[in-house]
């Protein structure tokens, strides 16, 4: 069994040998409306992948570094609108959060929709920060604009922290997301939760050209599945929500990390 703290260093090793991308170079490949594909592993075979990706894809590369700290705060109603829209597999949902960029020190309010295509469209505007923003001008607009909703009524209800590498296909046609170290803490409940040897892969490309990391994946015994940070962190750690629907991912993520998660841990 590969310990946590061996793979990290054997992600790290293998980032340093791929070829970097800034954000400038990154520019022309936004994807702001896009066709997102979520793919659930090890990182164990994260490992494997980044090494039969060595030479067809660049790593982004800020300030130097190759692995990004996020932090991301989610909001929703007192009933947990947003939250059952997608527990409830709606196939037209919403997610209003804040999120920082870390390394960075940048902060944005995002409104993100997803439509019944699987077309997922983000606006955002920047913000002070994530204890500051609404009083942002347009942060209310943009909130009401696209979901309906008045952002006064909507509260935290969870804050994830995660460890994100980007790679991008040499033709410059795709992203590539991949996020892994991520935990949770629940605003309503105050309970904590980590994810151990969980790692997120989310595909991101404008419609379905080709790419070369679907065939990979498969090789690895990776394959597309839904996943949502939000909605799964807020599962984690609260037990009063309803989360029927979710429970074959918690069974996943139980088999992934070898073990049966104690219910909340702190």
């Amino acid at each position: 069994m590969i310990t946590m703290q061996a793979t990290d260093s054997e992600i790290q090793a293998l980032l340093n040998q791929m070829e970097p991308i800034t954000l400038e170079q990154m520019s022309g490949i936004r994807l702001m409306n896009r066709l997102d594909t979520k793919y659930v592993a090890s990182k164990e075979q994260l490992v494997r992948l980044l090494g039969m990706v060595q030479d067809k894809y660049y790593v982004q590369e800020t300030l130097e570094r190759r692995i990004i700290p996020y932090l991301t705060t989610y909001y929703d109603t007192d009933d947990h609108l947003m939250y059952l829209m997608h527990h409830n597999k709606r196939a037209r949902r919403m997610k209003v959060r804040v999120r920082t960029y870390v390394a960075s020190e940048l902060t944005f309010l995002e409104v993100k929709n997803k439509n019944n295509h699987a077309r997922t469209k983000k606006k955002r505007i920047e913000v002070p920060g994530q204890d500051d923003f609404r009083g942002t001008e347009g942060a209310h607009e943009l909130v009401q604009r696209k979901t309906g909703l008045n952002l006064d009524k909507l509260n935290a209800v969870v804050r994830n922290q995660f460890d994100r590498v980007t790679l991008v296909n040499k033709g410059k046609t795709e992203r590539l997301t991949i996020d892994f170290n991520i935990g949770f803490h629940n605003f309503e409940t105050e309970h904590d939760h980590g994810t151990d040897q969980l790692v997120i892969i989310e595909l991101k490309r404008d419609g379905n050209v080709y790419s070369p990391v679907c065939n990979l994946l498969r090789d690895i015994h990776v394959h597309p599945t839904g996943f949502s940070k939000c909605c799964i962190g807020m599962a984690l750690t609260d037990p009063g929500l309803k989360q029927n629907n979710f429970k074959p991912k918690l069974r996943n993520l139980e088999k992934i990390n070898g073990r049966k998660f104690i219910d909340h841990e702190l």
